[in-house]
């Protein structure tokens, strides 16, 4: 369904990262991985407030896989 963009400001775009303007059926990453980070860790904008008393973050995974990336129809 067509739409009006209004302003857009891209700071950066990984090595793997997908910038999409206009209609798409798919759009599906090439490559993937696991970031473990504590809370404030990712604010976006141009003034992030942050206000963390205490933070843990939890770094074990049992997960063998978590997420495959097929490429034609074969894992990866």
């Amino acid at each position: 369904m067509p739409a009006i963009v209004g302003n857009i400001k891209i700071v950066s775009v990984g090595s793997s990262g997908v910038v999409q303007f206009g209609d798409a059926l798919v759009i599906s990453p090439q490559s993937s991985s696991k970031t473990f980070a504590g809370s404030g860790s990712f604010n976006t904008g141009d003034l992030p407030v942050t206000n963390n008393g205490l933070s843990a973050t939890q770094t074990f995974d049992p997960d063998v896989i978590d997420d495959a990336i097929s490429k034609g129809g074969t894992v990866a």
